[in-house]
């Protein structure tokens, strides 16, 4: 058996007992190929499949998603402080409290404010209404009686009485009219406004002696975690006078970070809220963690001419990562295990041994080889026990397009006439013809082939392509498992 039938069977049992993580697992690749630098003019390029990016990366640093400082409600005496700086807590946990006694004392204070506001209020309402109405229904129907009776002594004077008469009687239904007149009409114009004011300054005195006990009974004398996370600052200590709104502690959910960046004013269209993007963390080997666009600043910042605009991004949560991942894995277990007990070939053996890559005879022994050995538990890329913390540098690149499972060659096979782009196609002959082609993205070192060329077609690279900006992943197989031979960058 060959070395190479060997180095084939050993990579091939550890990619697929390992069950590769790169199938599925919504993590960003950033290969930088020795493969793809190797690219030189004249060298055959064997047209094949894979995928293209064009980012916009930029350092920054992590820091935390979500912190919040907490106050107290009141203003009172700390009683005590039940955490430290580093303390993990739990969502609902108390982590200090002040002394009661004072709220207590405060909240008498208060309720007896609103009992006096509530007399008083009682008071301007019965004082407008006096001056609205000055005369009860009684004093008003005796008014009428007295008119009713002088008109009734004036009818008979008209008839019976003599000349002096007649004028006391006219005399008496005028001053009764006039009485009454009065007490319709109501108080006097000015009481009653005066007295409106003052029941106006009583109500507001009630609704705001009202809100004052209605916020001491709802004011917290503790201070209590809103979410699970861990303690960045403690500003309080047992026994000391604080006011209303003092912070006593700032906490920080630990899961949860973003980066912000600046991106030049000429890269800032291309950005789009909610677009993908993907960070590198520069202090441990790590597979790039996504990530999102979560603000683009609307105002630019600008120092000695140059502008720039402020980007923040967040990163998935490891714990959501880790989750895809195994989920991921588990899927691809189940595939192998489905296959094993069928006697079919997996798709990514099958397909090695279309290609030539390995015999019939070889894959069926690796599947033999695997049945034995059992496909066990699969360990994740991000470790269990990792934590990213505030503060760490990061790489991040912001997707601002990409093409998966495309044609590909290298930007120096292409050649541009009046707008057109043409490749040199080597025949299985050996004979070379120009042909033109229809391009998609590029890159700094490929380009997408939308028409023209097709898988496994040969072209000549006439010149080298240089750069450093953008992100090629080649990937020569389905579903994301490596394929013998085959790095993840560029095609060779």
């Amino acid at each position: 058996m060959s070395k190479k039938w060997n180095k084939y069977k050993t990579r091939w049992i550890i990619l697929i007992a390992a069950v590769s993580c790169a199938v599925a697992i919504p993590l960003a690749t950033n290969n930088s190929s020795s493969e793809a630098e190797s690219i030189v003019e004249g060298q055959i390029f064997t047209v094949q499949r894979g995928d293209i990016t064009n980012d916009i990366s930029s350092a920054g640093n992590l820091s935390f998603c979500i912190e919040e400082d907490l106050a107290f409600d009141i203003a009172g005496t700390v009683e005590e402080v039940l955490v430290e700086v580093g303390d993990s807590v739990a969502e609902g946990q108390v982590m200090a409290r002040l002394d009661s006694s004072e709220w207590e004392e405060e909240l008498r204070e208060k309720e007896n404010n609103l009992l006096q506001a509530e007399i008083n209020y009682k008071n301007a309402e019965i004082a407008l209404d006096e001056a609205v109405n000055p005369y009860t229904d009684e004093e008003i129907e005796e008014a009428e009686d007295e008119l009713d009776q002088a008109e009734a002594q004036l009818r008979y004077d008209l008839k019976h009485g003599p000349e002096s008469s007649i004028l006391q009687s006219q005399e008496k239904v005028y001053q009764a009219q006039k009485t009454l007149d009065e007490m319709e009409e109501g108080g006097d114009e000015d009481d009653i406004a005066i007295k409106e004011m003052q029941m106006s300054l009583a109500e507001a005195q009630l609704e705001n002696a009202m809100d004052e006990v209605e916020d001491a009974l709802g004011a917290s004398l503790e201070v209590i975690a809103p979410f699970s996370g861990f303690i960045t600052q403690v500003n309080v200590s047992g026994g000391d006078e604080i006011l209303k709104g003092t912070v006593a502690v700032a906490i920080a959910d630990p899961t949860r970070f973003e980066a912000e960046l600046l991106v030049s004013e000429t890269d800032i269209f291309d950005i789009t809220l909610g677009g993908d993007a993907s960070v590198q963390v520069d202090a441990v080997t790590l597979p790039d963690l996504p990530a999102k666009v979560t603000y683009i600043s609307p105002t630019a910042t600008i120092s000695s001419g140059v502008v720039n605009y402020e980007v923040t991004v967040e990163v998935e949560a490891l714990e959501t990562i880790r989750q895809q991942q195994q989920e991921a894995i588990q899927a691809r277990q189940e595939e192998m295990r489905q296959a094993l007990s069928s006697g079919e070939l997996p798709e990514q053996l099958q397909e090695a041994v279309e290609q030539g890559q390995m015999t019939r005879e070889q894959a069926e022994e690796i599947m033999q080889q695997m049945e034995e050995a059992g496909l066990g538990q699969i360990s994740t890329l991000i470790p269990e026990d990792l934590e990213l913390k505030e503060g760490l540098s990061i790489t991040v690149s912001i997707l601002i397009e990409g093409a998966s499972d495309v044609l590909l060659v290298p930007n120096g096979a292409i050649t541009y006439n009046r707008g057109a782009a043409y490749v040199q196609v080597v025949s299985p002959e050996g004979v070379t013809e120009e042909r033109s082609i229809q391009t998609g993205i590029s890159d700094w070192q490929y380009t997408e082939i939308t028409d023209g060329l097709s898988e496994g077609e040969q072209v000549v690279v006439l010149q080298t392509a240089d750069g450093n900006s953008s992100t090629t992943s080649q990937q020569g197989f389905q579903g994301g498992m490596m394929m013998p031979g085959m790095g993840g960058g560029p095609p060779r």
